[in-house]
């Protein structure tokens, strides 16, 4: 694909943060290396590197992340690093058009296809097979595994976590090293060993072999040693790393059955050098008993290219632009190919959505009718012209199409909509809305809050107007636990509530804006008092700074035009979620459980009206599709 704007690419790390932009097709310039420790987060340091740019460097558009951790959804936690982040959310904040976050290794993996003669340095002997399985794994903070796939003309990175098979030694001396490991690991793992702590491992459990009184020292330092000092046990250590490092390239070999080659990345081996090659590596590797021959057939290579995790990241987010691309151009293409068959007023409207397609997903009704020069009606029989049922089938067919996913919005519901688009509005608007909450909310900060309730004396529940049934559900929810526990939802009873609060009392604010006076002076008294304040409220509000734990519930609607629906549904899930971590902690929680299904009080049922087949038997973890904002 030609680059109508450089594209960001970033290989983030424990330690450090790289940083580059992709000018052409396998063009890196203005490669740059951050410490991860002099910035706050993830988004201060993509902001950092992209205020350092030079002027005239031209808007970026689409950006790839390839990132030491598992990526699975939209919340990202680094796993050896405590930044976190929404993909969605730092898509949206950098102004990014396309945000694609994948583990580093499967980046890695996918760089292979891309490697020149020169980014490669082959170990021993063998011929890869074309099209065939390939394996990679490389040792650094820890042993990671991939392999590719042929798929057609292109290929199918495995996301493994073959670094965690059971280790398995070969001869005397490194079951000596694994009773050394178990006396510190119950599991000991291949990654236990090949790795940065794993070479520290071997040097102490050699060392104890030998009866020697060696000094501490970790990876870089032991290797150091080895290659510059001729250090006798830093040589060996070095020899015995490298030797479990071919065993278990010989098991990923036979495993994947991978005849196109073993590739070895990670931060270790690429720096030793010409040693790597006089090592044990190979002659391990190709031990195999009966499968020798086989195995030796397959080649090995370490990757000697600085930039190929670049280089994987960029294949990866090639391949997303070009399905969003295709899609994109058939849903606009068939607006084209309409547009001559179309009424006047009609062909208005189409030339808005091919003049601005993105814009068009956010605009209501009104708005897109008046840009046109036309009136609502129009606009929704230019929509049924192409075959969708109204203006909100055609929004997400093409927001699907743009962005690859449906997105996270609010459709307002209108006097042209069939009860088919009335509907699926209402139902869409709902799903996705949890779906964006479920992507947002933290694990820790649950569990920080289900602490405090278990520990409550009482619980004290605040809410106003028509988030008040929200408050006396959470009564009544507490209660059939046997917590003693209350609602207020007239200010003046708020007021005198919160003045008898103390030590060991929980306050449980429910505000959507989370400005309320009231509630405000609530969290105040409490805190005064000595009481905890758990808060559902949105984010950065006065309300979320209040609290002692802020649960984040962000969602939009205009209390002007119409009843909150959908924020209401909200706030009463993340009710359920701090109940069911209730039951859960105070034990027997399949009868706790159960009890929370049992009809409920009138101020609950009303409460439930609003969110009809929504309950602890449809748990949250079971929804497992992610939806983003466009």
């Amino acid at each position: 694909m030609s680059f109508d704007s450089p594209r960001l690419l970033a290989d983030i790390g424990g330690t450090y943060a790289r940083f580059a932009l992709e000018t052409e097709p396998g063009q890196f310039e203005q490669m740059v290396s951050l410490r991860c420790a002099d910035h706050a987060d993830f988004h201060a340091a993509v902001r950092s590197y992209l205020d350092g740019l030079p002027p005239g460097t031209g808007e970026i558009a689409h950006a790839a992340v390839a990132i030491a951790n598992p990526v699975e959804g939209d919340r990202v936690r680094m796993t050896n690093y405590h930044w976190q982040f929404s993909i969605e959310e730092m898509r949206q904040r950098l102004g990014f058009d396309t945000l694609v976050v994948v583990n580093d290794f499967t980046a890695l993996a996918m760089a292979l296809p891309r490697l020149r003669r020169e980014d490669k340095h082959q170990i021993g002997g063998g011929q890869a097979v074309p099209n065939s399985v390939v394996g990679l794994l490389g040792s650094g903070t820890g042993l990671g595994v991939s392999g590719l796939i042929p798929s057609g003309d292109g290929w199918i990175a495995l996301g493994t976590e073959g670094g965690h098979t059971s280790f398995s030694p070969r001869d005397e001396r490194e079951i000596a090293i694994l009773r050394h490991a178990w006396r510190e690991h119950a599991h000991v793992s291949f990654e236990r060993l090949c790795s940065g702590t794993g070479m520290a491992l071997i040097y102490r459990a050699l060392a104890e072999l030998h009866g020697q009184a060696a000094p501490p020292r970790q990876a870089p330092e032991i290797t150091q040693a080895a290659l510059e000092e001729n250090d006798p046990l830093c040589l060996e250590t070095l020899e015995v790393f490298c030797a479990l490092l071919g065993t278990a390239a010989g098991n990923l070999a036979v495993t994947l059955g991978a005849t196109g080659g073993i590739f070895v990345g990670g931060g270790i081996v690429p720096r030793l050098g010409s040693y790597f090659e006089r090592s044990p590596f190979r002659r391990r590797f190709e031990e195999r008993g009966r499968f020798s021959d086989y195995v030796a057939a397959i080649p090995t290579y370490v990757i000697t290219a600085e930039e190929a995790t670049f280089k994987g990241a960029s294949a990866i987010l090639e391949a997303q632009l070009k399905k969003l691309h295709g899609s994109a151009d058939t849903i606009l293409a068939q607006v084209r190919r309409a547009k001559p068959q179309l009424t006047p007023a009609e062909q208005r409207v189409a030339e808005q959505v091919l003049a601005r397609p993105r814009a068009l997903l956010s605009d209501p009704i009104a708005e897109i009718a008046k840009a046109a020069g036309v009136s609502q009606p129009t606009v929704i029989r230019f929509c049924r012209s192409l075959g969708c049922e109204g203006l909100s089938d055609f929004k997400l067919r093409l927001a699907s199409s743009l962005t690859g996913t449906v997105p996270v919005t609010h459709t307002q519901v209108t006097e042209d909509d069939s009860m088919v688009e009335l509907g699926s509005k209402v139902l869409g608007n709902t799903a996705s809305a949890i779906l964006q909450v479920r992507s947002q909310i933290n694990r820790e900060t649950i569990d920080r809050a289900t602490d405090l309730l278990v520990q409550a004396k009482r619980i004290e529940c605040f809410a106003s107007g028509h988030y008040s049934v929200v408050a006396a559900d959470a009564q009544f929810k507490f209660l059939r636990f046997g917590v003693p526990a209350s609602s207020h939802t007239e200010p003046r009873l708020q007021h005198l509530a919160a003045r008898v609060l103390g030590p060991g009392d929980v306050a449980l604010l429910i505000s959507a804006a989370g400005r309320l006076p009231e509630l405000l002076d609530v969290a105040e008294q409490a805190r005064l008092r000595g009481a905890k304040v758990i808060a559902i409220t949105a984010n950065q509000s006065p309300l979320a700074r209040k609290a002692d734990v802020a649960l984040l519930v962000d969602h939009a609607e205009d209390p002007s035009t119409q009843l909150p629906m959908v924020g209401r549904i909200l706030h009463l899930l993340v009710i359920d979620i701090l109940a069911v971590g209730l039951a859960m902690r105070r034990g027997g929680a399949p009868e706790a459980l159960a009890t929370l299904d049992e009809p409920a009080a009138p101020p609950t049922r009303a409460a439930r009206a609003t969110a009809p087949g929504v309950s602890l038997a449809t748990p949250l973890a079971s929804l497992t599709t992610h939806s983003r904002g466009s």
